[in-house]
């Protein structure tokens, strides 16, 4: 395994949401009780203007989280270097306890795509993936995260499980692993798999943050269920049941609700936080019981 450039602090065992533009005024008045906030690198790319005061300001009361949308970890070109810079001077300017991205891909041939595509679990792309996260980590100088897909098809030419692809590419690269529970649940259902059966063999003990949210539901062709990951409603039962039995197995683990679009109020989001931080503290160890007996 190659070892990480360095690594970051680490976000606390609590629930965090991401933070919205609607959000920031609110925050910083009433300064909810939550572990982070997480923002989407590739909206605070400017040099300057309003979110990055918002941003420095909510900085210095909490925890944060940098979640890539945008580095195309698994396509076959290089890495955009402009982007790597950009991410890095980020980096430089807050840094976050956590930088995270997507196991997919979104460029081709100059094009960004507004869709993180899946990708044939192939040696080919293994390689591909674990020179692009060595390259980011050396980067950025930070250890990043890197997150599990919602997918919609597969390819007939995949040899290789996703949670054995995960595994490997932490073993070359020294990456964790973000786990999120809801595109476990979108991928499981849209393959007719078993959800639970999938976290049995994922390599829980790299995972360094967990992602939940709210699926959208339709019917495919044939009248099966198909999920899909909208980041648009409260955390679905079936998803944060399946989160339930994640805790069991990794322990409290920071967890973030993802609410993208249709944003609520923050009175809702959290709620959903005081759900998430009910789960967590169901997960902490409790302290033994003292012995009353005398000693012999």
């Amino acid at each position: 395994m190659q070892p990480a450039p360095s690594t970051t602090p680490g976000l606390p065992p609590s629930a965090g949401l991401g933070l919205k533009p609607e959000h920031y005024g609110e925050i910083l008045r009433t300064r909810p009780a939550l572990g982070f906030f997480e923002v989407h690198a590739e909206n605070y790319m400017g040099d300057g203007g309003p979110p990055h005061r918002w941003l420095e300001a909510i900085r210095e009361v909490y925890a944060l989280s940098l979640h890539g949308v945008g580095l195309s970890i698994g396509g076959p070109a290089p890495l955009d270097r402009d982007h790597l810079h950009r991410l890095r001077r980020l980096v430089d300017r807050y840094r976050p306890e956590s930088f995270s991205e997507h196991l997919a891909w979104s460029t081709h041939a100059g094009a960004f795509h507004s869709d993180l595509l899946p990708l044939p679990y192939t040696p080919a792309t293994l390689a591909t993936v674990a020179d692009h996260v060595a390259e980011t980590q050396d980067m950025l100088g930070v250890r990043m995260l890197l997150e599990n897909p919602s997918t919609y098809v597969v390819f007939a030419e995949s040899t290789i499980e996703e949670t054995d692809f995960l595994r490997e590419v932490v073993r070359r690269t020294g990456c964790g692993l973000l786990l999120d529970v809801n595109n476990v649940m979108v991928s499981a259902v849209n393959h007719g798999q078993d959800p639970g059966a999938y976290l049995a063999r994922f390599p829980v003990e790299s995972v360094g943050e967990i992602h939940l949210g709210g699926y959208d539901e339709t019917q495919d062709d044939d009248g099966e269920r198909l999920l899909i990951d909208a980041h648009g409603s409260a955390v679905s039962p079936d998803v944060f049941a399946l989160y339930e039995r994640t805790l069991a197995l990794t322990g409290p683990v920071p967890t973030l609700v993802e609410w993208d679009n249709d944003v609520p109020p923050l009175a809702t989001l959290l709620a959903e936080a005081t759900r998430v931080e009910a789960a967590l503290a169901a997960a902490r160890p409790r302290s033994p019981r003292a012995f009353a007996g005398r000693a012999a």
